[in-house]
């Protein structure tokens, strides 16, 4: 390692001091649930306490948490390069991508396009449409494509004039993909006789990738604060283009979604995002989500973060491409920090020896996970992450495989 180098890590390794996780773990896990740091968990006591010290329902609370709800919308669209109009505060990244699944007047006969990487928790509400309104879906084959392929082509060879709505993800959660959702949007809204709704699963791409949400011409941008931006869980947001907010109604309705007359009665919808917030939530969650995307702004802006994010997973790729009894599960450098790979017994991968390598891993403080489909083994750096635990990792793998070949 060069002067310069040593240098960055030294001036990282300071950054990551106040995250109690990656104190005393190597931490491979960002794409699950990113680590908090210390300021953001003392923001959320604060914030407790100051809404307790005042009085929880109050009216200068009130107004407080609507201040805060504001600043947090405006905040996330500056990351998102949006308008805060535009957003709507969740739980989740499922809550998120259900809000436009049922907001949709759904007619029998319709279909719903979905790419075969999606995750459980949105097929199965995809699913449920289907059996309760005549609904049909299908899916098109981009996990194919990881390796070679276009996956707009594909894409357009799967929608049919009776397709409402594609259901995809910016970054496949599974093999790190990152799709293009410009081009992919773009050939949607063009479809005849009517144009197609595209829902995106972005789990993976916020506080990973640079966004400008209008460029992309998404419809419906469904994220969570608690993985890429490392806040808390328990907190994302739904992005929905103006010219689509008409195309959805809301489905759990309650005093934040509606406005009212002089008597307190409903007199209709919230203007914007908002329309879809239902009741009390978890208020001081905000202002733990804002204290870390400003404490990510310390060290870099988002083309900062995620270029070194693209160095990091690159190494680690190459570096675990090198070892004896790994497959890469793509075959080109990831554009991504997501890295997934198999572990091959008799030159296949084997479901059994990933499971026994993450939890192994995990009694020496290295965190992992295995995933279902396709069955291998994912990693995930951060810009948060040391080049020598990329290094670290890559050696720790290759000890543990051996040793769990011996047995």
């Amino acid at each position: 390692m060069n002067d310069a180098a040593t240098t960055s890590e030294s001036v990282l390794m300071q950054h990551r001091q106040p995250f109690p996780a990656l104190a005393k773990t190597q931490y491979f896990n960002y794409g699950g649930q990113g680590p908090m740091a210390q300021p953001a968990l003392d923001a959320i006591f604060q914030a407790h306490q100051h809404v307790q010290t005042a009085g929880p329902f109050s009216g200068s609370i009130n107004q407080w948490i609507q201040g805060l709800a504001y600043q947090t919308r405006t905040l996330m669209a500056a990351e998102l390069g949006t308008t805060a109009a535009t957003l709507t505060l969740t739980e989740d990244v499922t809550v998120g991508c259900n809000i436009p699944l049922w907001g949709i007047s759904w007619q029998p006969g319709d279909h719903i396009l979905m790419s075969d990487c999606e995750h459980p928790g949105v097929i199965a509400a995809v699913q449920e449409i289907c059996r309760r309104f005549g609904v049909h879906y299908s899916t098109c084959p981009l996990m194919a494509t990881v390796n070679g392929g276009d996956p707009a082509t594909v894409i357009a060879d799967h929608l049919r004039p009776e397709t409402r709505l594609l259901v995809i993800s910016h970054i496949f959660w599974n093999t790190g993909q990152v799709l293009p959702l410009q081009r992919i949007c773009r050939l949607c809204h063009a479809q005849t006789p009517n144009p197609v709704w595209v829902l995106v699963d972005a789990a993976q791409s916020v506080g990973c990738l640079p966004l400008n949400l209008p460029d992309l011409a998404v419809d419906f941008y469904a994220f969570t604060g608690h993985k890429w931006w490392c806040g808390p869980a328990g907190l994302g947001g739904l992005y929905t283009r103006p010219e689509a907010l008409q195309a959805i109604s809301p489905t759990f309705i309650g005093w934040r979604s509606i406005t009212t007359n002089a008597e307190g009665n409903p007199t209709g919808w919230k203007p914007d995002g908002q329309r879809f917030e239902v009741a009390t939530s978890n208020y001081p969650l905000l202002k733990g989500l804002q204290a870390a995307i400003e404490y990510q702004h310390q060290w870099g802006n988002a083309e900062q973060r995620y270029h070194r994010i693209c160095q990091l997973s690159q190494m680690l790729w190459s570096k675990l491409g090198e070892l004896p009894n790994l497959r890469m599960v793509r075959q080109t450098p990831p554009d991504s920090g997501l890295v997934s790979f198999w572990v091959l017994v008799n030159g296949e991968p084997s479901p059994a020896m990933h499971k026994a390598l993450v939890e192994d891993l995990e009694a020496q403080g290295v965190f992992l996970r295995t995933l279902l489909s396709p069955n291998c083994v994912r990693a995930c750096v951060h810009y948060l992450t040391l080049e020598s635990e990329v290094l670290q990792l890559v050696q720790t793998i290759q000890t543990t495989v051996q040793k769990l070949m011996d047995k």
